[in-house]
């Protein structure tokens, strides 16, 4: 399979715009909604998460699902109504409850007066999680502030190896990633309720280790058919550097992808989300280092060599 990038590369910006653009929206009516371009989870906003689930080992305990008005009623009499409330599990046999910041008697309470509600609940699968607000913004601040310190120091690598204009467009190709991936996990937020935690931080971190990484193996296949063949156009230069470490990119993308599949469906919830941060991640990655990074610095050189055989037949005209 031979890809002809720079012949279509107008149809692979338009792909990427226009699913860009399908997130920002969708971030924007998050914003709207939630205060921030994503839902945000316990870990930023900070309160308290319990997860009850009933002990299906007794069939009786499980003969109907849950109702979610039922459970409202038993936190409209603690004062907690405004509570988040979801129904989880299998066959609606869990609640997921996201509510203020509660103290130990209060959590307590809470989880008994649902107990009483539900039945039974399964220990294993039960769980209360308590996040203060003080340390959510910290989190945030750090993740957000790590994202920054990894751009920075990758473009600064990317020009110390290559020029500016690899390391400019390899950044560009991240931010692509990115977008994607956070548009993405908005569009379930509004729709499936889904929130981001610090994890979602972490596997954008490793997005663009996995990222940046597929980049410079394409750029670098670049620099060195430029340095065997410099007569040749910078496009088919470019093109044939992408073809030849296609092979890799995708068994690369496969063999992180699989595993991630697997996490993805037995890995149980905590590590469900960030299975699915790092495919659609991953997915991203593989695009844009094929597509876009490298169409968009043979257009950047394309132009450069019109521009300097413009002021050299201009120069040319003046001398005559």
């Amino acid at each position: 399979m031979k890809l002809n990038l720079n012949k279509n590369r107008g149809l692979w910006w338009t792909i990427s715009g226009l699913l860009i653009l399908a997130g920002v929206v969708a971030m924007a009516l998050s914003w709207n909604d939630f205060k921030a371009p994503l839902k945000p989870g316990l870990d930023f906003t900070g309160g308290t998460r319990l997860q009850l689930e009933r002990d299906c080992s007794d069939p009786k305990n499980c003969q109907t699902p849950l109702e979610l008005s039922e459970i409202r009623e038993v936190l409209a009499t603690l004062n907690l109504a405004e509570s988040n409330v979801q129904i989880v599990g299998e066959q609606a046999q869990g609640v997921a409850i996201r509510t203020k910041e509660l103290k130990g008697p209060e959590r307590t309470k809470l989880k008994d007066a649902i107990s009483a509600k539900m039945g039974q609940l399964d220990v294993e699968k039960s769980q209360i999680d308590t996040v203060g607000p003080i340390l959510g913004r910290q989190l945030l601040a750090s993740g957000l502030l790590a994202l920054l310190v990894s751009f920075a120091a990758i473009i600064v690598y990317l020009s110390i190896r290559f020029q500016f204009d690899y390391a400019f467009f390899a950044i560009v190709a991240l931010f692509h990633d990115v977008l994607i991936t956070m548009g993405f996990f908005s569009i379930l937020g509004l729709t499936q309720g889904l929130e981001v935690n610090s994890l979602f931080i972490v596997g954008l971190l490793t997005i663009i280790g996995f990222s940046v990484n597929d980049t410079v193996v394409i750029y670098d296949r670049v620099r060195e058919n430029i340095k065997l063949n410099g007569k040749r156009s910078i496009t088919e230069t470019v093109d044939i550097a992408v073809n030849q470490t296609l092979g890799r990119s995708i068994n690369t993308s496969l063999t992180t992808g699989l595993p991630l599949l697997g996490i993805y469906i037995f890995g149980g919830e905590t590590l469900k989300d960030f299975a699915l941060t790092l495919m659609v991640g991953f997915a991203a990655g593989a695009y844009s280092s094929i597509f876009i990074a490298s169409t968009l610095l043979a257009w950047w050189r394309q132009r450069q060599e019109r521009g300097s055989y413009r002021l050299a037949t201009d120069t040319s005209s003046e001398d005559l």
